[in-house]
């Protein structure tokens, strides 16, 4: 069965007999899906081969090549997409004329570890996260050392300095706002939970609390990264990608696919990936399809409910 539920309120956000298509395979590992409204496509990354790929009605094709392996996408508020670089640790932009403009390299003169995944507030702020998984080597990055002696979580607007909003992560990765932009969901992968951050309105966060944990015991860097090299994929089950529903549900990547999880904290059931899911996102003509990108795949499954 593909919906499990803890809860009947998860039956009001997605079928009972709803199950996942796959749309694009073949893949090294498919990351950073974002839905483009007006053009009515999926972008979604391949991080080893250096890839954005656009899915739409005719199928897949290259939307940019040598991207310096971008992971996290995000639109920002004049529809241009916003990477996160795992070969360089560069946030950059790729204009509406194809060219490239860098946002963020370094924060107080030294090289940020390699941002990660990134969302556009609505203010058009830019929040992104710097664990350093890109610096580590292959298959998801470059191996070099690292100047910053912390993973945190930034804010930058355009042509300024990048801003520390919090540097107590141990591995900081998917994020996204609530549906009015007061709360910023925060994922710690090895932690293996989802912390919440009340948004002030200079565009700084506070607060900080677990919403939800996984699981109780932290996760290891050394054997996860030795899976990695093993494997070529992370183990099945991390926290990873994030996403928030109309509602103010977080849909987030965890053991067994997609765990589906109240404003509260109740988990209110999963939805079992068929690969190992890292992210997802809402699209479709009427907001109202799941993309989740799984490994070496894309696959997508209808909801009853918008992404915010």
């Amino acid at each position: 069965m593909t919906v499990r539920a803890d809860s009947p309120a998860l039956h009001a956000l997605i079928a009972a007999d709803a199950c996942f298509e796959q749309v694009a395979t073949g893949l090294h590992f498919a990351e950073g899906p974002i839905w483009s409204r007006p053009g009515g496509f999926l972008l979604f990354t391949d991080i080893p081969a250096s890839t954005i790929w656009q899915l739409d009605a005719t199928g897949t094709s290259v939307w940019r090549s040598d991207t310096n392996m971008a992971n996290g996408l995000a639109l920002d508020r004049e529809g241009r997409v916003v990477a996160c670089e795992a070969a360089t640790s560069v946030l950059s932009r790729f204009e509406h004329d194809g060219s490239r403009t860098v946002l963020a390299t370094a924060w107080q003169g030294r090289e940020l570890n390699s941002p990660n995944d990134v969302v556009v507030a609505p203010d058009g702020a830019i929040y992104f996260t710097d664990p350093h998984y890109g610096r580590a080597g292959p298959p998801h990055g470059v191996a070099r050392p690292r100047f910053l002696d912390f993973q945190g979580v930034f804010r930058v607007v355009p042509g300024e300095e990048p801003e520390l909003l919090v540097d107590d992560f141990r591995t900081p990765n998917g994020l996204a706002f609530s549906p009015d932009g007061s709360l910023l969901y925060i994922v710690d992968t090895l932690r293996m939970h989802v912390r919440v951050f009340d948004v002030q309105p200079g565009g700084g966060i506070t607060g900080g609390r677990v919403l939800f944990a996984q699981q109780e015991a932290e996760l290891d860097l050394a054997e996860v990264l030795a899976w990695i090299d093993e494997h070529g994929t992370p183990p099945h089950g991390l926290p990873d990608g994030l996403k928030v529903d109309e509602a103010g549900n977080v849909w987030v990547t965890g053991p067994e696919g997609i765990w589906v999880v109240s404003p509260w904290g109740e988990r209110l059931g999963i939805v079992a990936t068929p690969e190992h899911a890292a992210n997802l996102v809402f699209g479709g003509p009427n907001g109202r399809t799941l993309y989740v990108c799984a490994t070496h795949s894309v696959y997508r499954i209808p909801t009853l409910v918008r992404g915010a």
